[in-house]
């Protein structure tokens, strides 16, 4: 069976965006429908529903493959990563740069070397999922080419494996829909903690309630 993507673009057009998607995010949607249609057709809905709600997230409602945005004020820095500066005057310093960012916030940790490696910037986010960190990457084989993680078809992969089976944080989907366990917002901990959570599980549940395998 088939998913009923009349109803789909007309739910999601609805509930998650104001205007309607645009050509881009109409694809987006279309190759993740795609893949799941291909692949993993019998699984638990709730876990495709979960997926795009990620993506949609993560690509900032575009459902394409990008790059993280690192160019941080100073007041941004302290809200997002105030825990890797001693300070708001050494935030600053950091303010507006990138590549200098990215390879404080993400120094030695996700398998990544110090701030002077450049691991940061090398590994800083990117795809559907935003994956991050040296060890990340490795696990799907790219870490010596990290914009893979940009091509369509590896991001795809990214997005349904890392989730499918647990790849980012050895938390799997099955872990939170599974019959009758159904934890929107727990689900979160596939990527990452608790962050925008909420947000998260409320896009999900829109998804969810788009996926109609009905033709008439």
């Amino acid at each position: 069976m088939t998913i009923n993507r009349a109803f789909f673009f007309e739910r999601v057009e609805t509930y998650l965006y104001n205007h309607g998607p645009d050509k881009e995010a109409v694809a987006g949607h279309s190759a993740i429908l795609d893949r799941w249609e291909k692949n993993t057709p019998t699984d638990d809905d709730r876990w495709l529903a979960y997926m795009l709600a990620t993506a949609y997230h993560e690509t900032g409602r575009r459902m394409q493959p990008v790059r993280e945005n690192l160019n941080y004020s100073s007041k941004r820095l302290m809200e997002v990563f105030g825990k890797y500066f001693d300070n708001a005057a050494e935030a600053a310093s950091y303010a507006g740069k990138p590549e200098k960012i990215a390879n404080r916030v993400y120094a030695n940790r996700l398998g990544n070397g110090d701030e002077e490696s450049g691991d940061g910037w090398r590994y800083r986010g990117r795809g559907l999922v935003q994956i991050t960190g040296k060890n990340n990457y490795r696990k799907f084989a790219i870490e010596g080419s990290p914009d893979d993680a940009l091509e369509p078809a590896g991001a795809l992969t990214m997005l349904f494996d890392g989730m499918i089976k647990g790849l980012y944080t050895s938390r799997p989907l099955k872990d939170f829909f599974n019959g009758a366990k159904e934890e929107w917002v727990a689900a979160r901990q596939i990527i990452n903690g608790y962050d925008r959570a909420k947000d998260i599980a409320n896009y999900a549940r829109h998804y969810y309630s788009a996926l109609s395998y009905t033709t008439s």
